[in-house]
């Protein structure tokens, strides 16, 4: 089938930076990676993720963190996981 139909949409620039960079690892292009956004919808008949709307308490989180409050760090993964009780 011929690829005449263009999809417009306008996004963040460093949006669109970011996540080229990360298809580019997986060998995507970004009209590629639409296309295949867009055959999971048709074939899901629907969102092909989950979207849900955050509870309050993720919310919160998010603000707090996006505020730099609460946050916890780590020299290293080994750290994490002994506070996480892993």
């Amino acid at each position: 089938m011929a690829k005449d139909t263009i999809v417009r949409a306008r996004v963040e620039p460093r949006l669109k930076k970011d996540a080229e960079r990360v298809l580019s690892k997986l060998g995507l292009s970004t009209s590629q990676a639409i296309t295949l956004f867009l055959k999971q919808v048709d074939l899901w008949q629907g969102m092909p993720f989950p979207v849900e709307i955050p509870n309050p308490e993720t919310l919160k989180t998010f603000q707090e963190t996006d505020q730099g409050k609460n946050l916890k760090r780590f020299k290293n993964s080994r750290a994490l996981f002994k506070e996480l009780g892993i």
